[in-house]
């Protein structure tokens, strides 16, 4: 998995290319000076099939929007994927076929597709990160130490808002910050997570950790934890406004795939912030 020898140049594909965030990767790598446009993928149904994938920036990338994977995969050493997991999943296959590197930033896979993954790094080298925002995994540092520092007389919420498009509850992010919150403070998420609250609750059980979701506009990704103790409270949050970042996170992580054989890493690997 290294650069075109003669180029110099990473060749990476898009799935979802005509998509809100597939617009944004195309753009990022025709920018990027050691990028190049290697295959543009999207569903067979989508009107930008054999267009030119930069056209709806204005861009012209000599690179034609595709329906099909071999075909949209044969020049290329990464895939960045940010679609639904089940189009995620096919082309982890495609992927396995032409033995090209995975940038997924996809969410909302259940145990089986996870495991999917996890197989399927033992022989391509795969980046999953359910945010790619390289402000994002700072804050997962944070989140991290501030959470083993407040573990007793401290509640945890975490609350995030997305535009009105999107399908899944709660964020991958979100999830990742509780999953980051619970296990620096000697919870486990899946027993202590509180997902909805309605009607008579009664109190907050202690070392809960609660969830708040808002879906509406065009809000492209807001998340906050709060640790609320007795007298103070302290939030750390997070506010993207342009996808802009996750693009650019995605550019680096498949960077860092460059010289990988194989592996499942996350961007706290990428950015060297791993514990």
């Amino acid at each position: 998995m290294t650069t075109d020898p003669a180029t110099k140049l990473l060749r990476i594909a898009v799935a979802g290319s005509s998509g809100r965030m597939g617009r944004m990767l195309v753009e990022a790598i025709a920018a990027a000076p050691d990028c190049q446009l290697a295959g543009a993928l999207d569903r067979a149904e989508s009107p930008a099939i054999g267009q030119d994938a930069g056209a709806p920036m204005g861009l012209t990338t000599g690179v034609a929007v595709t329906a099909d994977l071999d075909a949209g995969l044969g020049g290329a050493q990464t895939l960045i994927d940010f679609t639904r997991p089940e189009g995620s999943l096919a082309h982890l296959q495609a992927c396995l076929r032409h033995r090209v590197a995975m940038v997924i930033g996809t969410t909302g896979f259940d145990a089986q597709g996870l495991a999917r993954i996890r197989e399927a790094s033992r022989t391509i080298p795969i980046v999953m990160a359910p945010n790619m925002s390289v402000g994002v995994n700072v804050v997962f540092k944070l989140i991290e130490q501030a959470a083993r520092a407040l573990s007793e007389g401290y509640d945890i919420e975490i609350i995030e808002a997305h535009h009105r498009h999107k399908v899944d509850a709660p964020s991958g992010t979100a999830l990742k910050m509780g999953e980051v919150a619970a296990a620096a403070s000697g919870r486990v998420l899946e027993r202590d997570a509180v997902w909805a609250r309605h009607g008579h609750t009664g109190e907050r059980e202690p070392g809960s950790i609660g969830f708040s979701v808002i879906r509406g506009g065009d809000i492209v990704g807001d998340h906050t934890v709060l640790f609320a103790g007795t007298g103070e409270r302290i939030e750390i949050t997070h506010k993207s406004s342009s996808r802009a970042t996750y693009a650019a996170g995605s550019l680096r992580a498949a960077r860092f795939l460059a010289d990988k054989s194989s592996g499942l890493y996350d961007m706290q690997a990428v950015l060297g912030l791993e514990s």
